[in-house]
């Protein structure tokens, strides 16, 4: 598969043909699901959007610099909740979203620095831990900021927040446009997939940049990269509020197209979704995080069809379709981890270090299996 995937990069032609099948897929999208399935799929595919622009930010923390963050939902609330209270009747403040889009950004990368300040000399599980303990402080405060004062309006969360909108044009409303009818769900998906694109062309121009050379020197051995003169204290923080950067706007836009945010919208399980999904796909690698993020958002809505498959397969429900969707789901991600450790698409670096050609992880297999006969 892979040896496929480096010809097609290497042909010219090939390639440019690849990236116009899939320009024109990404365009039908709408039409083609909302045609066969429904705009109820539609829908999930812009929050599948939303999704891969969060690993993608996560990517950027995780898989780049090597730092576990389990708090990463935190900075999502921050961008979703600074929009909310801009931008809806809370406040009487109804800023446009060009100005509450980059503020949302820039407010969510300080929060960003303000978590990764305190945690420079942490790494692995003490690190996750502590931004573990940052996600649930910000649910919490989010939570419970409604009096004296009513700031967030505490469990009941914000609603009535503004449709998005450019210039006259709101992407809350149905539009048409050459015959062509495009619903909400539609126009929505065009500028979840435009903001997409930029967010994976800044996320490949830092890969290739020297921040992602030393990021990754940072997460193979910070010692060394701290002894070739890299300023490990600014790397760290740069990768912590460049991923949270892009966690606040995909907060604005989950805000805005959703219309109504409440604290429970950013628990822990969204976190550990979002790592899953960075995990599953190939953590370093841009093509494996969209597809870990593509998967784990769509298969389990997919799974939703069980108890209609249990009708035409036994004429009857025998197990609750919402709890065998998550054994399911839970029993896929536990083989994948099994036979495909280094992820589905993981980058050559990783695929190294896992692939049996291996010989640091030949020998410490081989020490292993000898010290236990």
């Amino acid at each position: 598969m892979f040896a496929g995937w480096e010809a097609i990069k290497k042909d010219r032609r090939v390639a440019w043909a690849a990236y116009i099948l899939l320009a024109v897929l990404l365009a039908a999208a709408p039409f083609l699901i909302g045609g066969s399935l429904g705009r109820g799929w539609v829908r999930i595919l812009d929050f599948t959007l939303l999704y891969i622009m969060l690993a993608l930010g996560l990517n950027i923390v995780v898989g780049y610099a090597g730092l576990l963050d389990l708090g990463y939902i935190a900075f999502y609330a921050v961008g979703a909740y600074l929009y909310a209270l801009l931008a809806s009747p809370h406040f009487g403040l109804h800023l446009p979203f060009w100005a509450l889009l980059p503020l949302g950004a820039l407010v969510a990368g300080m929060f960003g620095v303000l978590l990764g300040a305190p945690t420079l000399r942490l790494r692995g599980d003490y690190l996750a831990i502590v931004t573990l303990g940052f996600g649930e402080i910000i649910r919490i405060f989010l939570n419970n900021l409604n009096a004296p004062v009513n700031i967030t309006n505490g469990p009941q969360g914000v609603n009535l927040i503004d449709p998005i909108q450019l210039g006259g044009f709101s992407f809350g409303q149905t539009h048409s446009l050459f015959g062509l009818s495009f619903p909400s769900v539609y126009t929505y998906y065009y500028l979840f997939l435009l903001l997409t694109l930029v967010i994976v062309f800044v996320s490949l121009r830092l890969q290739d940049s020297r921040i992602g050379r030393a990021w990754v020197a940072i997460r193979e051995d910070e010692v060394a990269a701290e002894a070739t003169g890299i300023n490990t204290r600014n790397v760290k923080l740069l990768a912590f509020a460049m991923g949270a950067s892009f966690g606040g706007i995909s907060g604005g836009l989950f805000a805005g197209f959703q219309g109504f945010i409440s604290p429970e919208s950013f628990n822990i399980f969204e976190s550990v979704i979002v790592l899953c999904m960075v995990v599953l796909g190939g953590m370093g690698n841009i093509a494996g995080v969209i597809l870990g993020a593509v998967l784990l958002t769509t298969f389990p809505e997919a799974l939703r069809y069980l108890g209609d498959l249990q009708k035409f397969l036994f004429n009857e429900v025998l197990v609750d379709p919402a709890d065998l969707r998550m054994l399911v789901f839970g029993l896929a991600l536990v083989l994948i981890m099994i036979f495909r450790p280094a992820g589905l698409l993981p980058s050559e670096r990783r695929r190294r270090e896992f692939g049996s050609d291996n010989p640091v992880l030949s020998q410490e297999q081989s020490s292993l299996y000898d010290s236990q006969r």
